[in-house]
């Protein structure tokens, strides 16, 4: 399962997140949840350093499926704002099509 934590403040803005672990919907190079999953985080750490030029920090551990995204600045631009938008209303969509046993989203408060 690859479970999703999107960390926000009490005032509900994006502080980090973190994306970690394998869907295992399908056969490795087969796995459309995992895909899917990893374009929208990768594009979106991609947007938010090209496009938005956010100063973020970003891990990563591409064997263990482990990615996290920290915004080191606050508050956000709104076109990053949008962007985690984006990428959380998204990753909640894989999740109501695939069911928590391959995606699970979860917000924590920070």
């Amino acid at each position: 399962m690859t479970e999703i934590t999107i960390y926000k403040s009490k005032a509900g803005e994006y502080r980090k997140f973190m994306c970690d672990g394998h869907a295992a919907y399908a056969d490795y190079g087969q796995d459309i949840v995992c895909a899917a999953i990893s374009v929208l985080v990768i594009n979106t750490v991609n947007a938010l350093e090209e496009i938005t030029k956010e100063p973020i920090q970003v891990d990563a551990d591409e064997k263990a499926g482990r990615i996290s995204c920290t915004f080191l600045r606050q508050p956000l631009l709104e076109t990053s704002v949008a962007l985690m938008d984006s990428l959380a209303l998204g990753l909640s969509r894989i999740e109501a099509q695939y069911g928590k046993k391959h995606c699970k989203l979860t917000f924590k408060e920070v």
